[in-house]
């Protein structure tokens, strides 16, 4: 987000990662400060035309502004290399269908894998899926892992193809894949971006137990 620093930063991104639109009082709690203290900075983003708000009623009381991000404000989050990669994939899918699309995504993140694997292979599940949240913000998908008694779950607040995905949802199928070759274990797609959630969401039910990373090549032997 090129030009933003500070709180306006940080309220982009709680906007941004929020599943619904955020009150003032509730950034305030995020953020350890008043809600006047922010309104200023809401304010101003939204005279940016950035952020924008919405009248809701919550409990008793008078209706309250609940803010989100706008159209404009969605798009300081970059798409990366999408443009190239959906030419790329238009072509592949011409030629090859959409096997030919999951084909050319799984032989992208095979190196990934084949790269972290030893690494990987001697973490405990919760550290692995902390390592593959990593991974996958340094490529512009603002992961994150959460863990349970129960589960863990890989969550994208933002897809970095996103565009790219509406119009090869191929893509998705390979990066599910991906994600459970890089944690080792079967993962349920839990919320999804292209379906209206907010965020994708990866989980894994600990009754799976810890496993050894398994390779693309080991997985389709």
């Amino acid at each position: 987000m090129s030009g933003f620093r500070g709180l306006r930063a940080e309220l982009l991104v709680a906007l941004k990662k929020a599943a619904h639109p955020l009150t003032a009082k509730e950034l305030a709690e995020q953020f350890g400060v008043t809600p006047n203290a922010l309104r200023r900075h809401l304010d101003s983003l939204e005279g940016e035309e950035l952020v924008r708000y919405r009248r809701e009623v919550r409990g008793v009381g008078a209706p309250v502004h609940a803010y989100s991000l706008t159209g404009a404000g969605e798009a300081l989050f970059p798409q990366g290399y999408a443009p190239v990669l959906a030419a790329i994939l238009e072509s592949v899918r011409e030629t090859a269908g959409p096997e030919g699309v999951i084909a050319l995504a799984r032989r992208q993140w095979t190196g990934l894998v084949e790269q972290a694997s030893t690494r990987l292979a001697e973490l405990p599940l919760h550290e692995r899926a902390q390592l593959v949240a990593e991974l996958r913000t340094s490529q512009g998908f603002m992961a994150e892992a959460t863990c349970t008694d129960d589960r863990i779950v890989l969550r994208e607040h933002h897809c970095a193809i996103r565009d790219v995905a509406s119009r090869f949802p191929e893509i998705c199928v390979a990066e599910q894949e991906f994600v459970e070759h890089m944690l080792g274990v079967p993962v349920e797609r839990t919320c999804h971006m292209l379906t209206g959630c907010s965020s994708c969401a990866y989980t894994v039910r600990r009754a799976t137990a810890e496993s050894r990373v398994v390779t693309p090549d080991q997985s389709q032997a």
